[in-house]
């Protein structure tokens, strides 16, 4: 039988209540983002998880491009890049945006080290057989999205768990429209 995977995207103390970029009710993901881990842990699938790992100087903070749309967050070597602390992460992480220039909404421009020669998520789940993937994590209409987009058109079979996702919603629509785009890609939201 083919492997599935929990891909758990960027569930840190930024996006979470408090947190620089804050996502409304981020922390309610925890738990049933946990109850997944625990189930696919038990039936001998895949977790993994993405991290925004951003230098000071990252090109998508206001503060250093004029171009750039977001508080500074998720900086390297911060306590608002660290996991929420009640997540069970139990599975290799995968960092992306940790260059000043590299800016990726999807877990799928992130790589298992903070370096360019390190392995992709693409690579890291073909090479474990993975066929299907599940998506859950922060925030819904941003980096969830990305994630489920790219892992469908990589050729996963694409779901996403609402419960284990909550929009930043930038505009009130945000969240709505993410999840009607991934519908009529395909991709299954549950």
């Amino acid at each position: 039988m083919a492997k599935k995977a929990l891909i758990v995207v960027d569930t840190q103390n930024d996006f979470c209540p408090g947190g620089a970029l804050a996502v409304p009710d981020g922390d309610q993901v925890i738990g049933p983002i946990n109850r997944l881990v625990e189930e696919f842990t038990a039936q001998g699938d895949i977790v993994v998880y993405t991290k925004d790992f951003h230098p000071g100087d990252h090109s998508s903070f206001k503060i250093n491009d004029p171009a750039g749309i977001w508080p500074p967050h998720c900086v390297q070597g911060t306590a608002g890049v660290e996991f929420h602390p009640e997540l069970t992460v139990s599975g290799p992480t995968f960092y992306k945006a940790f260059t000043a220039e590299a800016d990726s909404y999807s877990g799928f421009g992130g790589r298992i080290e903070a370096d360019n020669e390190a392995q992709l998520l693409e690579a890291y789940l073909s090479e474990q057989r993975v066929k299907e993937v599940v998506v859950v994590g922060l925030a819904l209409d941003y980096c969830v999205k990305s994630t489920a987009i790219d892992a469908y058109q990589l050729g996963f079979d694409t779901s996403v768990v609402l419960e284990g996702t909550r929009p930043v919603n930038v505009s009130p629509e945000d969240g709505d429209e993410a999840v009607e785009e991934m519908r009529e890609l395909g991709i299954s939201v549950q």
